[in-house]
């Protein structure tokens, strides 16, 4: 909502530089999506890493035994 209340303000202010705004936004977005799609599969990466790291400490803890 911050973002389309910024928007509205910049196109009272300098409607050209909001029109700009409007249309390079998706063409920005797109152009970004492959980094955060590699974000992903590296945050995947360091998970699966951290588990195997962490799975002998688990195994030695044993089960976990809930109280009622």
């Amino acid at each position: 909502m911050w973002t389309f209340l910024l928007w509205l303000i910049l196109l009272i202010v300098c409607w050209p530089l909001a029109l700009l705004a409007l249309v390079a936004y998706p063409v920005v977005w797109l152009l970004l999506l492959p980094f955060r799609l590699l974000g992903i599969a590296v945050d995947g990466v360091f998970q699966f890493l951290r588990a195997l790291f962490l799975l002998p400490t688990r195994i030695l803890k044993g089960p976990s035994r809930l109280s009622a």
